[in-house]
């Protein structure tokens, strides 16, 4: 219990790696203490692949990922290099879901993913998180399983690619042969 009130007075714990960039580096956002510790505990016990940063609030994590105009104490998210952010959907003043859409909007070098969580399985709820860009809704308390798709979600982004950068062939360029004969073909899908 005195670990628990130790918590309760911290309002940001930020976790440093210097082992190297191995790890994911995962931003919890969670009002409730306990929560943050059950998140913490589960992520910390996958396999040591996980590096935990929290913040008890969305406004918090604005400072933390450096969305803020106003100077912050933080450490910015490029000198943390944040991998992905899991964030509670109900919290006072700035909810997981308008964290995620500050994060969706915000000019960022590349994306950083956003999984939401709750306790309360509202399918209206997820559907809007998912609409706005959310990678996943986790129902709380996490499983295993979650930690893995928090893995997963990481490790598949990457630097995103400026816009017009796919190069495209006009219809002069490509004969009819070549196209018909590398068009892909779809197992069991039939074209009317």
């Amino acid at each position: 219990m005195e670990e628990l009130k130790e918590e309760e007075e911290e309002e940001l714990v930020v976790v440093r790696n210097d082992d190297g960039d191995d790890k994911v580096r995962i931003l919890v956002v969670d009002d409730s203490p306990l929560d943050r510790k059950v998140v913490d505990m589960l992520l910390k016990r996958s396999d040591g692949l996980f590096e935990v940063i929290s913040a008890d609030s969305g406004m918090k994590a604005m400072q933390v990922l450096g969305f803020n105009e106003e100077k912050s104490d933080f450490p910015s998210a490029k000198e943390q290099k944040i991998d992905i952010i899991l964030t509670d959907y109900c919290m006072p003043e700035m909810t997981g879901y308008d964290l995620l859409k500050a994060v969706k909007e915000h000019d960022c070098p590349r994306s950083i993913p956003v999984v939401i969580m709750s306790s309360e399985n509202d399918p209206q709820r997820i559907k809007r998180c998912l609409a706005v860009g959310a990678e996943d809704f986790f129902l709380k308390p996490l499983k295993v399983q979650d930690a893995q798709k928090l893995r997963q979600y990481a490790r598949l982004t990457g630097p995103t690619p400026k816009t017009g950068t796919k190069r495209k062939l006009s219809v002069d360029m490509m004969s009819e042969t070549e196209s018909s004969a590398r068009r892909p073909r779809l197992a069991g899908v039939a074209v009317a």
